[in-house]
């Protein structure tokens, strides 16, 4: 059985799930060019026209069934092609490009922070609504994407920190991520992975 919908709040929480999937991609792009990888850059990735981000599931399909069953809203875009051997320092700015992705939804949520403490978003009405779910949905993509599971960006940061052997013995889990992910998230499992430094982060930024 479905819940009570709230159109207006659906229609909120998509758009800004688009707009900050949207610049989470553009993050890893935008970084790649400036440390010496422009693949992405040459590929009109340096955008925050969602439209070249989109990806039918992980963008669309999968959060319009979160938001209309009131399960927690993930999600993803396609991602960012990055040619490391390009960079200045391959390993490091490997993990520097892929942590800009979370980075920049933590940067999202400390601005909807910042207008929530302020009050700019006190008025009641669609910008209370807007501010709120800039400020959770951020968080949790940010939390969420951090997930030590190729192709995350968590698994690909670790991948990038073990040694060569055991990165190639982990790079297997890119061909299964998305089937772990499912599971994951249709045993439960995902969310308590997710819950607790999700609301650790939530209390510091409310």
């Amino acid at each position: 059985m479905l819940p009570d919908l709230n159109v207006a709040a659906l229609v909120i929480a998509f758009l800004v799930l688009i707009f900050s999937l949207s610049v989470h991609e553009a993050a890893h792009a935008w970084s790649a060019s400036q440390l010496g990888d422009d693949t992405a850059k040459r590929l009109g990735r340096v955008t925050l026209n969602p439209v070249v981000h989109a990806d039918p599931i992980g963008t669309v399909l999968l959060p319009l069934i979160a938001m209309l069953s009131g399960a927690p809203v993930i999600g993803w875009a396609k991602p960012t092609p990055v040619n490391t051997r390009n960079l200045g320092h391959p390993r490091r700015d490997h993990i520097l490009v892929t942590a800009a992705g979370p980075i920049s939804n933590l940067l999202i949520a400390l601005v909807a922070s910042a207008a929530m403490r302020s009050g700019a978003s006190s008025s009641g009405g669609w910008m209370d609504t807007l501010v709120d779910e800039a400020l959770t949905l951020n968080v949790l993509l940010a939390v969420f994407n951090m997930l030590p599971i190729p192709p995350l960006d968590g698994g690909q940061i670790l991948m990038a920190l073990l040694p060569r052997r055991a990165a190639m013995r982990m790079g297997f889990l890119y061909e299964y991520g998305f089937l772990i992910l499912m599971g994951l998230l249709f045993t439960g499992v995902l969310g308590y992975l997710i819950t607790p430094p999700y609301y650790v982060i939530l209390s510091w930024l409310r």
